[in-house]
């Protein structure tokens, strides 16, 4: 069953669960555009992407999106999904392609404690010799972080390491010398942090771009 090569879509905010009572935006999405957002929900599991088409609707960033629900043939579905990226554990760290670093809490239901872009840390401080992205993209200069997949979320790949208490001590005192001082409130906390994900996006990516 081929896919639509449009669809309408209807979306408002939603807030805790319900959706609120603002107004409804209609756009036409390209079959791809939706695709990426759903994939940003469910990566590239295709039988949670044709449940959810089946559907006719899913939350993403705040927002409640509808459509009229298809379904979507297998075939059809694997060929459209396939010109989105896959995982690739053979890609290699490298520091000039990360453009940001997201702290995570422990255990299984682990927790954002704190996104940091490279443009907004790369900025020194009166007097300091380094940056705070110096400092954050040291664990990686001194072992190659370990190939953690594939993110639709940030559409890169992403590359971990595993945030010891000591570490985490001395990146909370570190971090809070070496911030610009807009960056300050956002990085406490990061005693909590026990693992430092490295956002590297790919330049061959090919996605869309949903609503947030």
């Amino acid at each position: 069953m081929p896919l639509p090569e449009t669809i309408s879509v209807r979306y408002s905010e939603e807030d805790a669960g319900y959706v609120s009572l603002r107004p409804i935006v209609r756009q036409t999405f390209g079959v791809h555009e939706l695709l990426d957002m759903v994939l940003r929900v469910t990566g590239k599991d295709a039988a949670r992407v044709r449940r959810i088409l089946r559907s006719g609707t899913i939350a993403y960033h705040c927002h409640r999106y509808w459509w009229t629900a298809f379904e979507a043939g297998e075939t059809e579905l694997a060929e459209a999904l396939a010109r989105f990226p896959d995982a690739d554990p053979t890609r290699v760290f490298g520091e000039s392609e990360c453009v940001a670093v997201v702290f995570e809490s422990g255990g299984v239901a682990a927790r954002e404690i704190a996104r940091i872009e490279r443009s907004a840390a790369s900025h020194r401080r009166w007097l300091r010799p380094r940056s705070l992205w110096d400092f954050l993209l040291a664990p990686a200069r001194a072992a190659a972080p370990k190939y953690h997949g594939f993110s639709y979320e940030w559409s890169a790949d992403v590359f971990c390491h595993d945030v010891s208490k000591e570490e985490a001590a001395k990146l909370e005192g570190e971090a809070e010398q070496l911030a610009p001082r807009g960056l300050r409130h956002a990085l406490r906390g990061l005693m909590a942090a026990r693992r430092a994900l490295f956002i590297c996006p790919r330049t061959d990516n090919v996605t869309g771009h949903a609503s947030s």
